[in-house]
């Protein structure tokens, strides 16, 4: 289905993208620097389930919806914006409890994922990302574009699961060694609630 040539320029190009920060991996590190290394993990878990949805739009043609309707990208848009703020809100309201991994009530695996999920799913720039990125690797006359598409997806899921997961396991390790410095947990919590908060407008201005 896929040659050689442009399975591995697909792979290349995918890696590089991933790696250029944006919103999902900004918020991979967050989660990882202020909730430690299990939720840097489960969060870009939960970022990377957030592109079967994008996946399949893009496969079954629903991302050209979001692309060519203003009012469905805005709709997309100020939900994603306005979960970003409930997250910025819950990190400065929570600055000064302890972060990492708290012995008898560290936050569910659960909740963890849902908040990567909800985060990818609800950003309309990643399903068009996928509308516009992925095609440009599919070849008709090697079988259903669609069936392409979305292993293309799958492929590109692995790749950010991947990853996301060694960022936040790497932000949450670098995190922990500094829990024991004055007020390192409040500043941290801060330092995320401003990232949330950075995010979400940055969103708010996105235009199609």
């Amino acid at each position: 289905m896929f040659t050689i040539t442009s399975l591995m320029l697909f792979l290349g190009s995918a890696i590089l993208l991933i790696l250029v920060p944006g919103p999902d991996l900004l918020f991979a590190v967050t989660q990882g620097m202020t909730s430690g290394k299990r939720a840097g993990i489960l969060s870009a878990i939960g970022l990377s389930l957030g592109n079967i949805v994008h996946t399949l739009a893009a496969a079954l043609g629903v991302s050209i919806i979001i692309k060519t309707s203003a009012t469905v990208f805005t709709l997309f848009k100020i939900a994603g914006a306005c979960y970003l703020f409930y997250l910025a809100y819950k990190s400065f309201k929570h600055r000064k409890d302890p972060i990492g991994l708290r012995e008898g009530s560290p936050e569910s695996g659960r909740n963890l994922i849902l908040k990567g999920f909800l985060m990818n799913v609800l950003n309309p720039k990643v399903a068009i990302f996928f509308l516009s990125f992925l095609p440009q690797f599919v070849n008709d006359k090697q079988g259903h574009a669609g069936l392409q598409l979305f292993i293309l997806g799958m492929m590109f899921l692995i790749l950010t699961g991947l990853i996301f997961g060694i960022l936040g396991y790497f932000a949450g390790a670098f995190s922990q060694r500094l829990l024991s410095k004055s007020r390192f947990g409040e500043w941290m919590n801060i330092l995320g609630g401003c990232i949330f908060t950075i995010i979400g407008m940055k969103l708010v201005f996105t235009r199609l």
